[in-house]
């Protein structure tokens, strides 16, 4: 799947348009300084052509991305609102245990603004909710001198709502358990 393909399954898929509206943490993969990998929850919005989050100019995680701008992420959810509203919109009943899945690799790049970028506070309104918004607003404006702004462009994006998709089957060479050759194993 090429760039402009990633973008209209992201603008225009339901689990996708649901998930990215939904008050769900993206879970950002990345390479830490060290050459580990590190994982971290990030509130995020889908600006219509990348994902993009804010963070502090000093955190780890952006002296990281610098770094290793190849990141990888997962956004889910087993919550009932979300995986009924996609549901509806896929036409087809919802099990009570399906999650809803998206998984994405992309290329990260960071520009420092200065102030609370509108990015972030988007991103918070969905996880805040409105009610606490005005608040949350005024402390944060009054304290952020200036911050990083993550931009990924998606790579690759994977969608399983386990009800019209479900994750590809892969081979993988994996040691077999207490032996040292190798068996392929169904991966999920």
């Amino acid at each position: 799947m090429d760039y402009p393909e990633i973008v209209h399954l992201m603008n225009t898929d339901p689990v996708a348009q649901t998930l990215v509206a939904a008050p769900v943490l993206m879970r950002l993969g990345y390479v830490g300084l060290d050459g580990h990998p590190r994982s971290v929850p990030v509130s995020y919005v889908w600006n219509g052509s990348a994902f993009v989050f804010a963070s502090p100019t000093t955190a780890y995680k952006v002296r990281a991305i610098a770094a290793h701008p190849q990141v990888s992420f997962t956004v889910d959810t087993m919550a009932a609102g979300p995986r009924e509203k996609a549901a509806a919109l896929l036409g087809v009943p919802a099990p009570a245990y399906t999650p809803l899945i998206m998984l994405v690799r992309g290329t990260a790049s960071i520009e420092v603004r200065q102030g609370l970028p509108e990015e972030h506070v988007a991103a918070s309104r969905r996880m805040i909710g409105d009610d606490a918004m005005v608040e949350w607003e005024r402390a944060k404006r009054a304290h952020t001198t200036d911050m990083a702004v993550v931009t990924i462009v998606p790579t690759h994006v994977t969608l399983c709502d386990f009800i019209t998709r479900f994750p590809p089957p892969v081979e993988i060479n994996a040691p077999a358990h207490g032996a040292g050759g190798n068996t392929p194993s169904p991966v999920g």
